[in-house]
């Protein structure tokens, strides 16, 4: 049997690094993993996971790829089979939490060079030979944070709705190639992520005003619970993955948790926007007393 080859990037932690131990060791032998890291001194976590899973020689392989270097996309490209890429996984990203004015260009232009034209770079190098053999898979990392805009997440929200609308744009002409792409819409999930979120010089609330500063204490603790209740663990995140890249005629959108949906379901169907803002608000914001008539509003359970 013919294995698959996979490309995914962003393995040092989280989703990454279980995506690409889970399948290189499915008990069918079916893939070839490239786990790809933007710095291979951050390898040793994958090559734990191999000895724990025991996964069969020659199953993964790790390989050095910064998504932000068009050289070292390029290399990557001519290390895996010249090009020939069955499933790619854009999985690399990059947040960033605060207020908008509390962030230095510097910062807003990682996130958006890391999570989009990363993608697209990823996208450019490999779907013109998938198109080429009218073959493949593409799935993207996508985040509730690309379906409704999140507060104190104005930059990383921005970067996921640009990949809702690249990938919904490639849905469309790639189906005459036979190539799927599909986003996992993933809610809260227990990785290092959060601990990684770029917060800028002087602190997440460098500049802010005091009442900005009231109400970014309110959202952590609104965050803290929300993260007690709703965060999914890595592992069961990673099996939507696999549903997305078996299925016979993938959809475009998988969803991790279906806790968010109501409030997504509220901005599609509310063209003016305000009761989708005025729900969001009402559901970070309101204290704990509060919270209960908050989701009731228009029957929604907010992120």
């Amino acid at each position: 049997m013919e294995r698959k080859v996979v490309l995914i990037t962003g393995c040092s932690s989280g989703i990454g690094l279980h995506l690409a131990l889970r399948l290189a060791s499915d008990p069918s032998g079916s893939f070839k993993v490239y786990a790809t890291l933007r710095d291979l001194e951050s390898q040793g976590p994958l090559w734990e996971g191999v000895r724990a899973r025991g996964c069969p020689p020659g199953s993964l392989e790790i390989l050095q790829l910064d998504v932000t270097d068009s050289s070292s996309v390029a290399a990557a490209r001519d290390h895996v089979t010249e090009g020939h890429m069955d499933i790619l996984v854009c999985n690399a990203g990059h947040g960033l939490l605060g207020p908008l004015e509390a962030h230095s260009i510097e910062a807003v232009g990682s996130v958006l060079d890391v999570n989009v034209m990363g993608t697209i770079r990823m996208l450019q190098a490999f779907l013109p030979d998938m198109k080429r053999r009218r073959a493949g898979r593409v799935l993207v990392t996508g985040s509730v944070g690309g379906l409704m805009g999140l507060p104190f997440n104005a930059v990383y929200c921005a970067s996921k709705f640009a990949l809702e609308g690249l990938c919904e744009s490639l849905a469309i002409l790639l189906q005459p190639f036979g190539v799927h792409i599909s986003l996992i819409e993933c809610g809260p999930v227990r990785t290092a992520f959060q601990e990684k979120l770029e917060r800028g010089p002087g602190g997440v609330l460098g500049s802010a005003d005091l009442e900005t500063r009231a109400l970014f204490s309110r959202y952590q603790r609104h965050c803290e619970r929300l993260f007690w209740e709703a965060a999914q663990d890595p592992e069961d995140v990673v099996e939507v993955f696999v549903q997305a890249l078996r299925a016979p005629c993938p959809v475009l959108r998988y969803f991790s948790t279906e806790r968010f949906l109501p409030l997504a379901r509220l901005r599609i169907s509310d063209p003016g926007g305000s009761q989708y803002v005025d729900a969001m608000y009402r559901t970070v914001f309101s204290e704990p007393e509060e919270e209960e008539a908050s989701r009731e509003y228009g029957g929604t359970e907010g992120p």
